[in-house]
């Protein structure tokens, strides 16, 4: 990518729908309280509300909020997409690690320290997910893992699967 991948630009990026489906799992996140009082702050910001009416929202009615807004701190969006997918993904991101042949626990890498796999490798894996899993999930996923360690997942940028939803 020409531009740094950053949360905040991957979450512009998305759709409403998927905007939709990460905020849920986002404000339905117990450990996420001090990223959702934030996020509900920014609502309240953006919306002209009082912050205790944001707060005293469904999760539904604040998933929607939430998707709507085009900018988020890099923060905020970088907790919703882990939360995303931890919550929603761990079958994908299970099998991409299967593919790479990385050892790892429901989806979580199992060693904190893993060598950059081979551009082959990552080509290869990434062909295999997007031939078991929508593409846009697909993209988000393998961007996801750029922004969040670039050393290690960067040749990822190379695959045209995490292009799919740009």
């Amino acid at each position: 990518m020409t531009d740094t991948l950053t949360p905040s630009r991957l979450w512009k990026s998305l759709t409403l729908d998927q905007r939709q489906r990460i905020a849920r799992a986002f404000w339905l996140d117990e450990e996420a309280v001090e990223d959702q009082l934030q996020a509900a702050l920014l609502i309240a910001q953006q919306k002209k509300f009082r912050p205790k009416t944001v707060v005293s929202l469904d999760v539904d009615r604040k998933a929607r909020h939430l998707a709507t807004l085009g900018s988020l701190p890099d923060s905020t969006a970088a907790r919703a997409l882990v939360v995303y997918h931890l919550a929603e993904q761990r079958a994908m991101m299970g099998a991409f690690l299967d593919a790479l042949g990385i050892g790892h626990e429901e989806g979580l890498i199992n060693d904190e320290d893993i060598d950059a796999p081979a551009q082959e490798r990552l080509a290869e894996a990434s062909k295999t997910l997007a031939a078991s899993f929508p593409a846009e999930d697909v993209a988000l996923y393998l961007s996801t893992l750029m922004w969040q360690d670039p050393e290690t997942w960067g040749g990822l940028d190379k695959v045209p699967e995490s292009h799919a939803s740009a």
